[in-house]
């Protein structure tokens, strides 16, 4: 699209939902690192779980298997993270590091070795990033009585879905201007808002969105985000980069009632 177009670039719903049984959930199919959001099925919750302090990738896993089991569910239960890394990745390396991570999902029978139920979000602190990558907070279904629906929509930045590389999906590549940012931001709000939508919820139903960027978003703020529903909870910004260089702004969301800190 021309530099200096306005038209608003939007994200396409093309996928339904899937069936994680042993999880007790529903996600929305991706790529083998991550699927594009989850939601409990009718009976379960989804509990968050944020760790104080951030915590290696193994000890993370380790940590959230402890608590996952002390709480009498499988690790099957276990259907979205949220990790940090120490700075972007380039898309080799980021491919090298999905890899490494899925090991353990697999060994949770999880990850069946083409298909991964489980959301994600994995960013990069700009300030006082950790020296390896590290878990930041977890979730998980357990049963529960008369419960409210729960969604986790994973982190989605202005990346373009398909094949091709990411120079060639990125929406407005490498285009810092007001109009390219705006397009950026507009691309991320649609795909979340069209996640939601294909897990049955929308902006309205939703408990949390966090905004990851190094960039001032605020005078799209009121225009991109307010009246198009997404700060319905309000919003937090995490002062972090998506997690592969030359993405600029990422957001994921949740409608989650059960939330705690260990």
């Amino acid at each position: 699209m021309p530099c200096g177009s306005r038209r608003r670039v939007r994200a396409r719903r093309r996928c339904r939902t899937t069936e994680f049984a042993a999880g007790n959930y529903r996600f929305i199919p991706a790529v083998f690192q991550y699927s594009s959001g989850v939601a409990a099925e009718p009976g379960y919750e989804i509990e968050r779980v944020r760790f104080d302090t951030l915590l290696p990738l193994a000890e993370g896993f380790a940590r959230a298997a402890s608590y996952i089991q002390s709480a009498g569910r499988p690790l099957t239960s276990f259907c979205a993270c949220e990790l940090r890394s120490p700075a972007a990745f380039t898309e080799e390396g980021f491919t090298a590091f999905n890899r490494h991570y899925v090991r353990t999902l697999a060994e949770w029978d999880i990850f069946d070795g083409t298909t991964n139920p489980v959301a994600r979000s994995n960013v990069c602190p700009e300030i006082d990033p950790p020296a390896e990558p590290s878990f930041f907070a977890f979730s998980f279904t357990r049963p529960r009585v008369g419960a409210g629906p729960s969604v986790v929509v994973a982190g989605g930045a202005e990346a373009r879905g398909g094949t091709g590389s990411y120079p060639e999906r990125i929406v407005r590549y490498r285009d810092m201007s007001a109009e390219g940012f705006r397009d950026k931001v507009s691309f991320v709000v649609d795909a979340m808002r069209d996640r939601l939508a294909q897990l049955g919820f929308t902006w309205a139903d939703t408990t949390a969105a966090q905004i990851y960027s190094v960039h001032d978003f605020h005078a799209l703020a009121a225009d991109e985000l307010v009246r198009a529903g997404a700060a319905r909870s309000g919003l937090t910004w995490h002062y972090a980069r998506p997690p592969v260089v030359d993405l600029e702004y990422e957001m994921d969301c949740r409608r989650v009632l059960r939330e705690i800190v260990i």
